[in-house]
């Protein structure tokens, strides 16, 4: 037996025959369309590596069925950058000095802009670390990485003011 699941990833409207209901949002995106960007870290929603955003609302794919996302828009690293121009995020990640191995890097960009774009930011870096909380680094780019949110965010919202 066959189910079918409609998505639009990363801009792309796509249709997929799955075999197996219980196939993961974080495997679809790998396996199937080699998203490979998204991380498979612990497989149990523990460390954030594998975020995505589903209608702009961050996930953890790992714990997500792929099926119960039926006409869902999903947003991975890859579909971040506009061409040549990375998304503003990226860009106070790579001018934070917010990334070492990088492993993790691609699951905390994709909470950053979640977390920007549901308005938990704040300009406060103890909001910044607890609304990061879920995703996990293990070279300790911590200190970056609320630099990069708190610029990001700061960036977006000067960029949202001069088109109003």
């Amino acid at each position: 037996m066959n189910w079918t699941v409609r998505l639009t990833v990363n801009g792309e409207p796509r249709t997929l025959a799955l075999d197996d209901p219980r196939v993961t949002l974080l495997d679809l995106l790998r396996e199937r369309l080699h998203l490979t960007g998204t991380k498979k870290g612990c497989d149990r929603g523990q460390c954030g590596a594998c975020t995505a955003l589903v209608d702009g609302r961050r996930i953890n794919s790992c714990l997500t069925l792929a099926i119960s996302l039926d006409g869902a828009a999903i947003t991975t690293i890859e579909g971040l950058a506009q061409g040549d121009q990375l998304h503003p995020v990226q860009e106070a990640f790579i001018a934070h000095d917010a990334l070492q191995c990088g492993f993790c890097t691609p699951g905390q960009i994709m909470s950053a802009v979640g977390l920007i774009n549901e308005g938990h930011a704040g300009g406060d870096p103890e909001r910044v670390r607890e609304g990061m909380s879920g995703n996990l680094c293990r070279c300790s780019a911590y200190v970056g990485i609320v630099e990069a949110v708190l610029h990001a965010q700061a960036t977006l919202a000067e960029d949202k003011e001069r088109a109003a």
